[in-house]
């Protein structure tokens, strides 16, 4: 992959994960939504709302109560006596969290339809004053709020008495609000004793749980107050709602009822910071009813009537855990309300999420690309960290709800992105650098070098190895006749099948001096054959060279032929030189011979010398001996041969019977030697080995030592 491409990559990939974060982050699919729930929810478990007595006050419909009293419904008397018992204990407001939406079935009238009486008993039963009107008596002159159910299900149906209005700033707030089809309303004798009417219905989430109630509704084109807001209305003795909406918001922003002004959803819903249950809050009605009520609990208070009765399933799920009656969720949002501890989620604050994503995934893209792994991770958790501190922070000191887990998400989702990108592209510049590095160095040692980082350290170990070592013939002389740009292109052509061949058999390219080459077996990895590899190569290596030469001199270029040396022993293998470069390589003697092994081949006549180490560890090769040689500067014979694939001597077959012969002979010092050189010579006048061995005899040399006076 070009540079040009890689760095487009690395743009494209941190952009497109960018926007993809923002797009997610904007189109607020429902799993999104419960995350930012589920956040929230945490938040007020670590951090409820301290409790703070208000004027609310809850009268609790609970168990005992309908034990004391009797199963519900009760009779609408004795809902007219618990009415007159809170508003003399001082309630300024009633609100009724229970529907009374039918007629009282034990009113003696309805008594009558049931029971057979007599005609006397019947027309004194008669007489008697009906529950509905009974209660509607208690309930005329006091401030009374009465619950209806507004529903989606059926429709039409008749709406409660509006004894409010609607003040607007703005757009009209009604395509926001919450909207329901139809409502169920109390007795139209109960509606109009009562000061006012609100929706006992809660808009829960997908998980059902409550965390916001809508302060209005709209059922058609009507617009109703919630129980609570209405209760808080009718407190104050306020005739409207103020209502606000804002472009900046998207719809509603806030709702004022009277001093209080309540910050609002775009759909006019207020946030409920709940705190845990208090038992100051709740009042039994049995005790209310019983007269044994402390004095002055109620003086001033704002009375729910709802019921925490298991039986009567007004139970919500609360966000604190578990479950709370549906009264208490109106109760404390009117506690809020009264102690201006709002609970807000403001408009703006998904501008400033959306920011937070873009400009902390440059931010982290940036990291993730520059720096390293580590680096970039706790740089990354450190963003991540002060992004959720400052939510934290924003919900406890100043009530503020921000969506840090979406947005540490979407942050989190563009570092994976972009360090898996980093990842590949590093993977591919080492891949590159490694493949462009093994053409400086042997394959095999780079691989070596990368699986085993431990080995690059100054200092060896001794090990046995095999070296080749090669050299072109008149290569100077070429270079002097010819132009250096062709010399140059065809050297490069046969070094790099030199090479090659040296890799295939796995072997380390030691050094390239000029047109020499250096190979070295069993190292750094071990190789139990690496005499036969070695001598494999080489001749590998003579067939290649012969017949590169030749196909140039068909074309007029004079281009020598290579000479090879081959030879093992133990050496000592490991890096050398300093701290500042290390130099990969085999110090000791049998280096020396391999390449003075490759300079004997000048002046014995042939092209590949091979030690008498070498040749007793392939003795399935087929060689001929050349003699016991003393090399230059050394002073033990060391055996040598020539393979004869190698042999100028032409097509001998697998061994050269007829030179061994003669050689034995010159061995054992016989006279005949010379006569049998002789008769070889003539047969192969270009067999340099034959050569040489008749110039010795013919100069009364005997045996075979060959002693060098030169390298």
């Amino acid at each position: 992959m070009s540079l040009l491409k890689v760095l487009r990559l690395r743009l494209l990939v941190p952009l497109a994960a960018l926007i993809a974060a923002s797009a997610l982050y904007l189109h607020d699919p429902l799993p999104l939504q419960v995350l930012r729930n589920v956040l929230f929810d945490q938040y007020q478990r670590w951090h409820p709302r301290p409790y703070r007595d208000t004027a609310v006050r809850i009268v609790d419909l609970d168990d005992r109560s309908l034990t004391e009293v009797g199963q519900w419904p009760w009779p609408r008397p004795l809902i007219a006596r618990l009415v007159e018992r809170l508003h003399l204990a001082g309630a300024t407001v009633i609100a009724f969290d229970v529907m009374f939406a039918e007629p009282d079935r034990t009113s003696p009238r309805a008594m009558l339809n049931l029971w057979k009486l007599p005609p006397e008993t019947a027309n004194e039963l008669a007489k008697l004053p009906d529950h509905d009107t009974v209660m509607a008596a208690a309930l005329r002159g006091k401030q009374v709020v009465l619950g209806f159910a507004a529903q989606n299900s059926g429709a039409g149906g008749p709406l409660p008495i509006k004894n409010f209005g609607t003040i607007v700033k703005g757009v009209a707030p009604d395509p926001y609000l919450p909207a329901f089809t139809g409502t169920i309303i109390p007795l139209p004798q109960f509606g109009n004793a009562a000061a006012g009417s609100g929706a006992m219905t809660f808009v829960p989430d997908s998980d059902g749980v409550v965390r916001r109630v809508p302060l209005l509704i709209r059922v058609g084109d009507t617009l109703l107050p919630s129980l609570a807001a209405e209760a808080l209305r009718v407190s104050q003795n306020e005739k409207n709602y103020h209502i606000r909406t804002t472009e900046q918001a998207g719809g509603i922003e806030q709702v004022r009822i009277g001093r209080h002004p309540i910050p609002t959803t775009a759909n006019g819903e207020a946030w409920v910071h709940f705190s845990k249950r208090e038992p100051i809050r709740t009042i039994p009605a049995w005790q209310v009813l019983s007269g044994q009520m402390a004095p002055g609990a109620l003086q001033g208070k704002i009375v729910l009537i709802g019921t925490s009765a298991q039986g009567l399933q007004d139970l919500r799920f609360s966000p604190l855990g578990g479950i709370i009656p549906g009264v208490e969720v109106h109760a404390q949002l009117l506690e809020q309300v009264l102690t201006g501890a709002y609970l807000n989620r403001p408009a703006w604050a998904v501008s400033v999420e959306a920011l937070v994503i873009l400009a902390g995934g440059i931010l982290i893209c940036a990291i993730a690309l520059q720096a390293s792994a580590m680096v970039s991770a706790l740089l990354t958790l450190a963003v991540l960290a002060a992004l959720n501190w400052a939510a934290w922070n924003a919900f406890v000191e100043y009530h503020l709800l921000f969506d840090s887990l979406t947005a540490s998400i979407g942050l989190a989702l563009m570092f994976i992105a972009t360090s898996i990108l980093r990842h590949v592209a590093t993977e591919r510049s080492q891949r590159w650098v490694r493949e462009a590095f093994s053409r400086y160095v042997s394959p095999n040692l780079v691989k070596h070098l990368v699986d085993n980082p431990s080995s690059l350290q100054l200092g060896g170990k001794r090990q046995a190895c095999s070296f080749v070592f090669t050299d072109l013939a008149g290569f100077t002389s070429l270079m002097e006749k010819s132009d250096a740009g062709e010399v140059v292109a065809l050297l490069n052509v046969y070094l790099e099948e030199m090479i090659k061949i040296a890799f295939r058999h796995e072997g380390t390219l030691d050094r390239i001096v000029g047109d020499s080459v250096a190979i070295m077996f069993s190292a750094p990895v071990e190789q139990v054959d690496h005499a036969s590899r070695a001598l494999a190569c080489a001749i590998d290596m003579h067939r290649f060279a012969s017949a590169y030469a030749k196909s140039l001199q068909a074309r007029n270029i004079r281009f020598g032929q290579t000479r090879i040396g081959v030879h093992c022993g133990e050496v000592v293998v490991g890096n050398f030189g300093g701290s500042t470069i290390f130099d990969y390589r085999a110090l000791g003697d049998p280096v020396n011979t391999a390449s003075r092994l490759e300079s004997l081949n000048q002046h014995i006549g042939t092209l590949v010398c091979v030690s008498g180490a070498i040749q007793a560890q392939c003795p399935d090769v087929p060689m001929r001996p050349v003699g016991k040689v003393v090399l230059k500067g050394k002073s033990i014979p060391l055996p040598v041969f020539e393979p004869i694939e190698a042999s100028t001597a032409g097509d001998v077959g697998n061994r050269d019977t007829d030179y061994e012969a003669a050689f034995a002979l010159m061995t054992a010092m016989d006279a005949t030697a010379l006569a049998a050189f002789e008769r070889l010579h003539q047969q192969r006048p270009g067999d340099g080995l034959v050569a040489l061995h008749l110039n010795r005899l013919r100069h009364e040399e005997r045996g075979d030592l060959l002693i060098m006076e030169s390298k």
